[in-house]
């Protein structure tokens, strides 16, 4: 009862916002309240989008994210930084029982109950060398990891990645103190540690800096 209960405390303080990738008109898989998993939790966000703006395919493939989403910019230089979950609830949190699991104004950090058992990798979908990046790295393959995008189009990104993809809206961002990406955010002992990955310029972008640079231009 721990787990579940720590596994739904963390999810309430991590939420995104989904569109499942590959099965269009199937948004989100269906989960027993009994049963339910931190994934279920964010993927239950989805709800808050209207669907019935977007059930068709090509509303589907051009659906850009949440209204609240969030530009972040690039790394800049690799580092890594913790993040400390303590969270004050602010509503009373049902147990599913007809109880109060957490009442209002309970002071809790959710780590020191369960084990985050997902890495979080954040990008930003509308620049092609992160979405290159994430698609050629581990992060693609491994079926512990869940993808984030601060930006983008779905459909474009769905096509080149091999999972489903969901958005960050400004909530999981402000709470995971994100200030760049790409990101990846897994835990460590009673904190979520952030990593900043700085991708190295692309050739094109070098080449023009250098031209710049040779003609005196800042």
């Amino acid at each position: 009862m721990i787990r579940r209960s720590g596994l739904a405390a963390i999810a309430m303080v991590i939420g995104a916002t989904s569109v499942q990738a590959k099965v269009l008109g199937t948004f989100g898989m269906t989960y027993r309240i009994s049963e339910r998993d931190a994934l279920a939790e964010i993927e239950e966000r989805s709800r808050q989008v209207d669907w019935n703006k977007v059930l068709d395919k090509r509303k589907v493939e051009n659906y850009q994210g949440p209204p609240d989403r969030m530009n972040l910019p690039r790394a800049k230089l690799g580092r890594i930084f913790p993040v400390d979950m303590t969270y004050t609830t602010e509503i009373d949190v049902p147990d599913g029982k007809g109880g109060i699991l957490y009442p209002k104004g309970y002071t809790f950090n959710p780590l020191d109950y369960v084990t985050y058992p997902k890495t979080l990798v954040v990008i930003n979908g509308n620049d092609p060398e992160q979405v290159k990046w994430l698609a050629a790295s581990e992060y693609d393959k491994r079926l512990d990891v869940t993808l984030l995008l601060t930006e983008g189009s779905f459909g474009a990104v769905a096509k080149r990645v091999s999972r489903p993809v969901f958005y960050a809206d400004r909530k999981i961002i402000e709470r995971l103190k994100l200030k760049a990406v790409p990101s990846v955010i897994k835990q460590n002992g009673r904190l979520m540690e952030v990593t900043e990955v700085a991708l190295p310029v692309g050739k094109a972008k070098a080449a023009s800096r250098s031209s710049h640079a040779k003609k005196g231009n800042p």
